[in-house]
């Protein structure tokens, strides 16, 4: 197979445009390609004016060789990669113990998916409950005001990936294609296949609560065993080896293999595994609101004449800014055409996050608008790795005292956050937040380092896309569970520093951040702890 960049063409060409501008593109007669896929379609929105499809293609022609070498000195024709799945492992005949994977967000359904397509029959402890089940838990705060601390945005099968935009792109180096691992088996479980080749792929709640449950059938068929409502409180560890897994019925479930993979909101386990010497450290995170706009006012401003053209969807942005106070101030997990959700999962306190369908057909276009913080920021140390929880605490406590007590979030107009005065009045933009908000002045919602930053980006960010900071935009508190506020450090084996046996893995961790790379971090993790059963076996 031969691979193709870099090959562009208008947003409202006809399906033949495609394989003519190939061949075209490699001197070839049509009759001499013999194949093609789409590996890759995307668009760059920067000159709306000149907005074209930018594809990677795979393709198979008559002789390989011939085009190959007639395009030596070409960078973007080549051999195309293998990306296929290749496993490293296959189970012993005799296990001493099945592995136990602990929570069931994206980086643990993936984990124990490999474990068991490996035939390692792996044990599944979720603290939460079924993703249906959940579901229902969840719109009982958006819709009533009540909270489940156990069943919730946060808590339960999907993890919190499940109430999001469910955005499948990252950053990550992935040498080995780890990732198209992860989209085939979405796609296998119910997902659209463009998600394959689409430049920013993404799913929508209601289509990922299918898929987690496809994916859950899928490992128990393989033999392994997804048990909810089971909430890990600590490890019996021997000689710095793990022997087991201790619930809070008081079970105890013998393993000497445990994938971590507690997603960023798992305090009280945080808090049992450091009171057993599990190392850990603190990192950095970021802390803000959320910001909504019309989502017509994104789409001009990002598409220009394309706006609403229908193979280009509901425009996204992606924005930082170097504030003169040393912070960077950056949208964080932008939703098309989403809402503004209640994410709490301690009482409370108040705590938003974004989420979309996949029709990203909502009014209003959201993010996150965060600022960085240091654990010199809040008393982070290796004495006290869990300062990054009181911090992040004390703002959830603060938004539930804005919000007035009952769940709603405190809300200002950017018009009135950037003049210093409390918002008493909505204007153009309808808050989505449920539910419900409360106009107030956020400027003690975050530290004063935070909100001088944001008045400072805000201005910078409406030059980079126009109306951004629009005065009827509004603000809603807050945003503190960007990522993790700490690391479960682990060595180049994927093991914890001072716990054999013990695998520390994904957002929780501290190794991963949304869907896609907390997935693939859950493949390395699988992958490394199938290798290590396998030696260990060999060598008793």
């Amino acid at each position: 197979m031969l691979r193709l960049t870099e090959l562009r063409l208008p947003i409202d060409h006809p399906p033949e445009a495609l394989p003519a501008a190939i061949a075209r593109r490699l001197g070839l007669l049509p009759a001499e390609l013999v194949e093609f896929t789409v590996f890759k379609r995307g668009y760059d929105a920067r000159k709306p004016e000149r907005l074209s499809f930018i594809y990677t293609i795979d393709l198979a022609v008559k002789n390989e060789a011939a085009v190959l070498k007639k395009h030596a000195k070409d960078r973007n024709i080549g051999k195309a990669p293998d990306t296929s799945y290749h496993f490293v492992a296959r189970a012993p005949e005799q296990l001493a113990a099945r592995p136990v994977v602990v929570g069931f967000g994206p980086c643990g359904i993936f984990a124990a998916l490999l474990l068991a397509q490996m035939g390692f029959r792996p044990i599944v402890l979720e603290r939460g409950k079924a993703v249906r089940e959940r579901t229902q838990d969840t719109w009982g705060l958006w819709r009533k005001h009540v909270l489940n601390p156990e069943s919730n945005v946060q808590f339960g099968e999907g993890g919190a990936g499940t109430f999001s935009d469910g955005k499948l792109y990252s950053q990550i180096k992935d040498p080995r294609f780890l990732g198209r691992k992860v989209m085939a088996e979405f796609v296998k479980a119910g997902a659209p296949e463009e998600i394959l080749y689409v430049s920013k792929p993404h799913i929508g709640t209601f289509r990922l609560v299918g898929m987690v449950e496809q994916m859950r059938a899928e490992i128990i068929a393989l033999g392994g065993e997804v048990r909810f409502e089971q909430r890990v409180t600590g490890l019996d560890i021997v000689h710095g080896q793990v022997r087991g897994v201790q619930l809070s019925d008081g079970e105890t479930i013998a393993t000497e293999h445990v994938v971590l993979a507690l997603g960023h909101s798992a305090r009280d386990t945080f808090e049992s595994l450091h009171a057993q010497g599990v190392f850990m450290e603190p990192k950095p995170f970021s802390v803000g609101f959320r910001i909504e706009h019309p989502q017509s006012l994104i789409d001009r401003a990002r598409l220009g004449v394309h706006a609403g053209n229908p193979l280009l969807g509901a425009a996204d942005y992606k924005l930082v800014h170097h504030a003169a106070n040393g912070r960077a101030v950056y949208s964080f997990c932008m939703c098309p055409g989403g809402t503004v959700v209640a994410a709490t999962s301690e009482p409370n306190r108040v705590v938003t996050n974004g989420m979309s369908q996949y029709s990203r057909n909502e009014r209003n276009a959201n993010a996150g608008l965060v600022v960085n913080v240091d654990p010199a920021d809040y008393g982070g140390s290796q004495e006290n790795p869990l300062a990054g929880i009181a911090f992040q605490r004390d703002l959830e406590s603060r938004a539930f005292e804005l919000g007035g007590g009952n769940y709603d979030a405190p809300a200002q107009l950017v018009g009135d956050f950037l003049a210093g005065r409390p918002s008493t009045a909505l204007g153009s933009v309808e808050p989505s937040y449920k539910p419900g908000v409360k106009l107030t002045d956020l400027a003690t919602a975050l530290p004063p380092y935070a909100i001088e930053a944001m008045r400072e980006a805000l201005p910078a960010f409406g030059r980079q896309i126009k109306g951004f900071d629009m005065a009827d935009a509004v603000l809603t508190g807050v945003e503190t569970r960007t990522s993790s506020p700490l690391r479960i450090t682990r060595g180049d084996d994927f093991q914890s520093l001072n716990i054999k046996g013990l695998y520390p893995a994904g957002e929780g961790a501290g190794y991963a951040g949304g869907i896609l790379s907390a997935g693939v971090d859950g493949i390395k993790v699988a992958e490394a702890l199938a290798l290590a059963v396998v030696r260990e076996q060999t060598q008793r």
